[in-house]
């Protein structure tokens, strides 16, 4: 498995995990408006409109295939971290992470966790802080992990 930045031709592929994961772990706790807000997000045209801003994408790859994503924003929060529905519970996330968070600009990095990634989000070291939030539909929980 290679961990690579994200290009025009993984658009595509990458919203697709990013909404099959999506539908299999969070969607049936959202309202409508939450589903419409984080399909909107996950759009191929808007990771491709990101791609061009301050963030880090990248993808994880194994045999010509994107296995999954995770998005660095500013340097200093996770925006997404996805990975294939039948290729979860395989360390791709893991990797996924490790690597954006080498290229972090700031001491503590921070995610709104879905509430079902947060058992995740805790084995990779993330820790809660605060209550649980809702914008635009989408419910998380704020965490922060310290890097070293």
């Amino acid at each position: 498995m290679i961990i690579r930045a994200m290009e025009e031709k993984d658009l595509e592929t990458v919203s697709a995990i990013c909404l099959a994961a999506f539908t299999q772990s969070i969607a049936d706790s959202l309202s409508e408006q939450g589903i419409a807000t984080f399909v909107t997000v996950a759009d191929s045209k808007s990771f491709g409109k990101r791609m061009h801003e301050d963030n880090v994408i990248l993808v994880a790859e194994c045999d010509g295939e994107v296995q999954g994503v995770v998005e660095l924003k500013e340097g200093r929060h996770i925006a997404m971290l996805f990975v294939r529905p039948e290729q979860q519970k395989q360390g791709i996330g893991t990797k996924l992470l490790s690597a954006v968070l080498d290229q972090a600009r700031v001491k503590h990095v921070t995610v709104k966790a879905s509430l079902s990634s947060v058992p995740a989000y805790q084995k990779y070291g993330f820790e809660r802080m605060g209550e649980v939030g809702e914008a635009a539909g989408l419910v998380y929980q704020p965490m922060a992990f310290e890097v070293n």
